[in-house]
C-alpha cells in the first residue's frame, strides 16, 4: 500500500508538470486500489486482535499499523485530488508560477518525506523518523508564503485566475501530505520506543515554551 501511495503521489506530480490528463485519470482509477488496501489491512489487524490478543511491542505495532493505514489512505486521497485538478483544468499550469510558488520543490520534498517514513518504518529507524518533523517545516513555510505570491500573480494577469487557484489548492494539499507523514513518524516512534508524541508540541506551546 505504501509503495502504491508513493506511486500515486509521484504520478500526480508528473501529470501536473506535464499536464498529462491521461496520467491524471490513471491516478484517479487506481485510487480504488488504495481504498481496497485500507479495508484489507483494517480487517487483517482486527483478525489478529481477535485471534492472538497481542501484547507489548506486537500490540504497539498493530495500533501503529492501523493509524498509519489511515494516514496513507488520506495521502492517496490527496494524490487523487491533485490529479482531479489536472483533469478539470482547461489550461496547463504556468511554469513561471510553479517556480515562484516553489510548488515543484515542495512536491519533491513531500514525496521524499513520504519515502523516508517508509524507510524509517522498515528499518525501525527512529532517528530518521524524527527528522521528518523538522523537514515538514519546509512545507509549512512554502504554504504560508503561497497566498501572497498567488495574489501577485493574479494582479499581474487576471486571466490566470483559474489555474493559479488550482496551484494554491495543490500547495494546500501538499502541506497536508507533510502533516500525514508527521503523524506516521509519530506512530513509528510509538511502535519502536513506546513513546507517545501526539500533542507534545501543542503542550509545549501551552506552557509558553
Amino acid at each position: 500500500m505504501w509503495i502504491l501511495v508513493q506511486s500515486q503521489l509521484t504520478k500526480a506530480k508528473e501529470a501536473m508538470v506535464t499536464f498529462d490528463k491521461d496520467l491524471a485519470r490513471e491516478v484517479l482509477i487506481k485510487e480504488k486500489r488504495v481504498n481496497s488496501f485500507e479495508l484489507k489491512i483494517d480487517r487483517d489487524c482486527e483478525n489478529i486482535f481477535a485471534l492472538h490478543c497481542p501484547v507489548a511491542v506486537d500490540l504497539r505495532f498493530l495500533l501503529a499499523a492501523l493509524k498509519i493505514n489511515t494516514n496513507l489512505e488520506r495521502i492517496g486521497d490527496i494524490a487523487a485530488g491533485i490529479a482531479l485538478y489536472v483533469v478539470e483544468s482547461s489550461t496547463n499550469f504556468d511554469p513561471t508560477t510553479l517556480e515562484k510558488t516553489s510548488l515543484v520543490a515542495m512536491y519533491d520534498e513531500a514525496i521524499n518525506i513520504l519515502m523516508d517514513t517508509r524507510t524509517a518504518f522498515e528499518k525501525e529507524d527512529t532517528v530518521l523518523a524524527r527528522s521528518i518533523f523538522k523537514r515538514d517545516d519546509v512545507l509549512d513555510k512554502i504554504n504560508e508564503n503561497a497566498p501572497s505570491v498567488i495574489t501577485d500573480v493574479i494582479k499581474g494577469d487576471a486571466s490566470s485566475l483559474p489555474e493559479t487557484l488550482y496551484i494554491l489548492s495543490i500547495i494546500r494539499k501538499l502541506e497536508r501530505v507533510g502533516d500525514q507523514s508527521k503523524n506516521i513518524a509519530e506512530e513509528i516512534i510509538f511502535y519502536i520506543e513506546a513513546k507517545i508524541l501526539k500533542h507534545f508540541e501543542s503542550g509545549k506551546k501551552g506552557r509558553g515554551e
